[in-house]
């Protein structure tokens, strides 16, 4: 792999990440495109590692909250007496995401909003793992499938079309219920499948669910967040020389897949605060022709 297809790759990996066009789907076609049949390992996992430094310094004020939420049980405070204040619904990106609560905060370690949200993305995270372990190895094998991510780019312009028609009015962060945070998590395990946004469904799934758009987004990447570095502990194992594959192309994928990956971010949110998830329908719709006409 030379230095312009490492960074062709990290732009790929940086830009559908996040947005919800599949990054796994484009992967395939972009290598194929590039005759690199099978990249290495530590290249894919450094791309990987990019795109997630970029989620978690956007949403690093929630992260700290969500932490300093969990440190309370630990140390036997209540959530009352932190200086963090709930988790609410703003702009996302704004870097902040706290308010004051007008009305009586209820009792109890566990009914802080911070807390609530870490247990939800526990409880979400489990089917996604649970998928991820038992059909990891299916999915890789699927990658050779130009005909899979042809079929999976459809269903997802579907799935993203359908988002129009769902009201911006919605259920705040802190109402996630365990039942919700379980289906979203299922549909973020079903991403495993080259052709399905991660993104993408799991907002979707958020939104029909009765979200609010600013929580189905926040929600969904903060999820993303133990789902991709439990893909990459997974793929780490497997890595036979380690650090030693470091080199200037892994270096430069990797910057780029961060930094491009915080640009999409900014600008997918933009799209969701508007109502407009459903613009890159289109785009998935004609990808995934063009992938089932020329791929085959």
């Amino acid at each position: 792999m030379n230095t312009i297809q490492a960074v062709m790759l990290g732009l790929i990996q940086g830009l559908t990440e996040f947005l919800p066009v599949s990054s796994s789907g484009h992967l395939v076609i972009f290598q194929k495109l590039f005759g690199i049949e099978e990249p290495e390992l530590f290249f894919d996992v450094s791309l990987h590692v990019g795109t997630l430094a970029a989620v978690i310094f956007f949403f690093r004020k929630d992260i700290l909250t969500i932490l300093g939420s969990l440190m309370s049980i630990f140390t036997r405070k209540h959530p009352e007496s932190l200086s963090e204040e709930p988790l609410k619904d703003e702009p996302l990106g704004s870097g902040n995401g706290h308010e004051k609560n007008s009305e009586e905060k209820p009792k109890g370690r566990w009914s802080n909003e911070g807390t609530r949200l870490a247990a939800m993305i526990v409880i979400g995270s489990v089917p996604t793992a649970i998928i991820g372990l038992l059909f990891h190895e299916i999915a890789d094998r699927l990658f050779s499938s130009l005909f899979l991510v042809g079929c999976m780019l459809l269903i997802t312009g579907t799935i993203l079309w359908l988002t129009l028609y769902v009201s911006k009015q919605g259920e705040r962060m802190v109402e996630i219920s365990p039942k919700n945070a379980l289906i979203i998590g299922t549909v973020q395990g079903l991403a495993i499948l080259p052709g399905i946004s991660r993104a993408g469904s799991t907002i979707s799934a958020a939104l029909f669910l009765g979200l609010s758009r600013e929580a189905a987004a926040r929600y969904s990447f903060l999820l993303s967040i133990p789902a991709i570095i439990g893909a990459e502990l997974l793929a780490i194992k497997n890595l036979e020389h380690g650090f030693a594959a470091l080199n200037a192309q892994v270096i430069l994928g990797t910057l780029t897949a961060a930094v491009t990956g915080y640009l999409a971010l900014v600008f997918l949110l933009y799209l969701i605060r508007q109502g407009r998830l459903h613009l890159f329908a289109p785009y998935c719709w004609l990808l995934g022709i063009a992938v089932l006409i020329f791929g085959s």
